[in-house]
């Protein structure tokens, strides 16, 4: 991995953990490509999505940001396959679940873009 792209998808991981906890849409869509797929892998729980409908729940949602909800997230992993596309796998704890995601990942005119979002969560039990 070169050193620039290294530093650019850090950036789009802050950017997407950052924009998550804030419920900030705006700052998602800096994330998300605009042909986003969105899974939910949760058992129970499969829901397919596109870019404006993940958008309208993230407006609809009450920022965990406001509420003070506990946060915890980690990049675990970056694997890029070529110098276009790659995988990110991480991990965030919010809305009083713990969340596993894999996010794939294009170069795109306007640098890192995640082009897909497949995640499950679980309760937690705390």
């Amino acid at each position: 991995m070169r050193p620039v792209d290294h530093d650019e998808i850090q950036d789009l991981m802050l950017r997407y953990f950052e924009g998550l906890y804030q419920s900030d849409s705006t700052m998602l869509r800096s994330v998300f490509h605009d042909d986003l797929t969105y899974v939910n892998g949760s058992e129970g729980t499969y829901e397919h999505m596109d870019l404006d409908a993940y958008m309208a729940r993230i407006d609809g949602r009450t920022p965990p940001a406001s509420r003070g909800d506990p946060r915890d997230d980690v990049i675990e992993r970056i694997t890029l396959k070529g110098d276009r596309i790659g995988l990110v796998e991480a991990r965030m704890t919010m809305l009083g679940r713990n969340y596993q995601d894999l996010l794939t990942l294009i170069r795109t005119d306007d640098g890192w873009r995640v082009l897909t979002k497949v995640f499950s969560f679980v309760e937690r039990k705390d």
